[in-house]
């Protein structure tokens, strides 16, 4: 399913247009966005929670020269399924 799709499946069972399930959904993508960039997190009871890890400094090997590369620390978003959507 696509943004688009998403948006008509949304619109379908609301009964919002689909331009105000448009505008719904990217409320809901900036408020989760904003949210995890500022380090917090969005807990969905039943459906999940987004948050962000720290990812440490590792080695690494360019598989093309087999050289070792060192790859940098980073923040990366996580996301984990509730029980309602672990139990399909």
């Amino acid at each position: 399913m696509n943004k688009t799709e998403l948006i008509n499946t949304i619109a379908d069972k609301s009964g919002l247009s689909k331009v105000d399930s448009k505008k719904a959904l990217d409320a809901f993508i900036d408020a989760v966005t904003e949210e995890v960039k500022s380090g917090g997190k969005v807990s969905l009871v039943g459906f999940g929670t987004f948050s962000i890890t720290q990812k440490a400094a590792r080695k690494g090997v360019n598989p093309r020269t087999k050289a070792v590369i060192n790859i940098p620390a980073k923040k990366s978003v996580k996301f984990k399924a509730g029980a309602d959507l672990n139990s399909l």
